[in-house]
């Protein structure tokens, strides 16, 4: 039987990469995407360049908790067990004022937290059927603003409008959210020990953007991006990461950490001083 794997967000960048090399190992991937449209486009070109058919399009937006809910039902109802589960998706939107999803959250956190963890819930069934099944969670080098421990996250303002005596701050928010992503994966690591669940994140240290996500950036910070791109490593290095993160027997036996580009576990500070402080 072959192996299945679920990304989610693979219209572009390191999504779209990792989509191509899971399909050039012959693994059943399933396209979990917002815009279907775009995403069949990149469905059709990876299955005519790798000659996998089994490249599969499901519909999901990780900020509404009833699709991701929709999502989970349907998966299950088509295919008996999952392997590989990576949530590539994340909202940031520089400019972005502050928004809410259909459950009253703040959007970024929503889609970049909680949206995974109700998959992860969801699928846990599925997961648990497989042999050596993983989950990865996608961070970011921004994690470091929270390396010092005095460092808190902001978590009474995830609910309804925005209260606080600041501004809101879509960056902010988005370091908040990929830190409690961390966060999360530690805590879901001891919680799927007993099914055999593999949890991990990647902190990733930037990847070329395409022209289109380009064009989402307001006018000011699509200048700063342009220059900043110009300096980030193809998507295909970090989609290496995520294949030998969850393919690799090296790390068979790795859950509950955090690895950097250089696929090196982070260590907590009292361990080693210049690592992450996550305690």
């Amino acid at each position: 039987m072959s192996k299945i794997v679920v990304i989610t967000g693979v219209n572009s960048g390191i999504g779209r990469a990792a989509a191509y090399k899971f399909a050039e190992l012959d693994y059943e991937v399933v396209m979990a995407c917002r815009r279907m449209e775009r995403s069949r486009q990149v469905q059709e070109e990876i299955i005519q360049v790798t000659n996998n058919r089994q490249v599969h399009l499901m519909h999901v937006d990780m900020s509404s908790f009833c699709s991701i809910q929709e999502f989970c039902k349907d998966y299950k109802a088509r295919f008996n067990k999952l392997d590989i589960l990576i949530h590539n998706t994340a909202y940031f939107n520089h400019g972005a004022q502050h928004q809410l999803n259909a459950d009253n959250i703040e959007l970024t956190f929503a889609t970049n937290v909680v949206g995974p963890y109700l998959m992860n819930e969801w699928l846990r069934d599925a997961l648990s059927r497989a042999g050596e099944p993983v989950i990865l969670h996608a961070s970011s080098n921004i994690v470091k603003h929270f390396f010092d421990p005095k460092k808190n996250l902001q978590f009474e303002h995830l609910k309804g409008e925005w209260s606080a005596s600041e501004p809101f701050s879509v960056y902010k928010q988005y370091c908040e959210s990929k830190m409690a992503l961390v966060m999360l994966t530690f805590y879901l690591a001891e919680k799927y020990k007993e099914d055999g669940i593999r949890v991990n994140a990647l902190q990733i240290n930037g990847a070329r953007m395409s022209p289109e996500t380009l064009n989402k950036f307001t006018l000011k910070w699509r200048l700063a991006a342009r220059a900043q791109n110009l300096f980030f490593p193809p998507p295909e290095k970090m989609a290496k990461c995520y294949v030998d993160i969850c393919t690799s027997p090296r790390f068979r036996d790795v859950t509950g950490s955090l690895m950097n580009d250089k696929l090196e576990t982070m260590v907590r500070a009292e361990q080693e001083p210049s690592a992450l402080q996550a305690g």
